[in-house]
């Protein structure tokens, strides 16, 4: 019997590939700006006090990301964090959570959610990213108010999303986390935003973060 497929809510473009059980665009681009569907990426949703033990312990505060052993902790909301790690890598980090909390934060009320398959995640790449973005955000990204390893809430495209600075070998990239069901129209605004712009679609290649 063959291991099942997921699927993303974004349609692959051709040639289509499998990686990690997931179903991604195999193509690849050298444009100068880039887009890519990472939504095979493990999403873990951790809520716990905003000042308490287990927000210490990660010691990520709310609007900033940061790495923790190869995975990107990200502070998306006062009391709330999003892991993103790579694919298959939910029960990992639902693990550690864990022992983190059961290591410093025992007597606090803490919950982790695997968002892994009810989310999208796109990343786009450049260094006009942030001028892409302008066309759909009204929130500046731009070097001076959203540096590396910043996150926020805005909307993209009218699309309620976590916007995470991630820079790439220090070229500008962000990663967009929105709603599953709206991730195959927040992948179309951009690329359509971004045609002026030469923006390429890349395909998903692992680690993927």
């Amino acid at each position: 019997m063959s291991e099942p497929l997921s699927r993303s809510p974004i349609a692959p473009a051709p040639p289509v590939r499998v990686e990690a059980g997931w179903e991604v665009s195999g193509g690849r681009s050298d444009a100068a700006l880039t887009i890519t569907d990472c939504t095979p990426l493990a999403k873990v949703h951790l809520r716990a006090p905003w000042n308490g033990a287990m927000a210490k312990a990660l010691g990520v505060p709310f609007g900033r990301a940061d790495r923790e052993q190869g995975w990107l902790v990200v502070g998306s909301g006062p009391g709330e964090w999003l892991v993103l790690a790579p694919p298959g890598a939910a029960a990992a980090v639902t693990d550690w959570l864990a022992t983190v909390a059961a290591d410093a934060a025992g007597d606090e009320f803490v919950s982790t959610t695997d968002l892994t398959h009810g989310r999208a995640l796109v990343r786009v790449t450049g260094p006009e990213t942030a001028d892409l973005l302008a066309r759909l955000c009204g929130a500046d990204l731009h070097d001076d108010m959203a540096p590396d390893g910043a996150a926020l809430r805005s909307a993209v495209a009218g699309v309620a999303t976590d916007i995470i600075r991630d820079d790439r070998a220090a070229v500008p990239s962000y990663l967009l986390h929105c709603e599953r069901s709206s991730g195959q129209y927040l992948f179309g605004a951009l690329v359509s935003a971004g045609e002026s712009l030469g923006i390429g679609v890349d395909g998903f290649r692992l680690p993927g973060i």
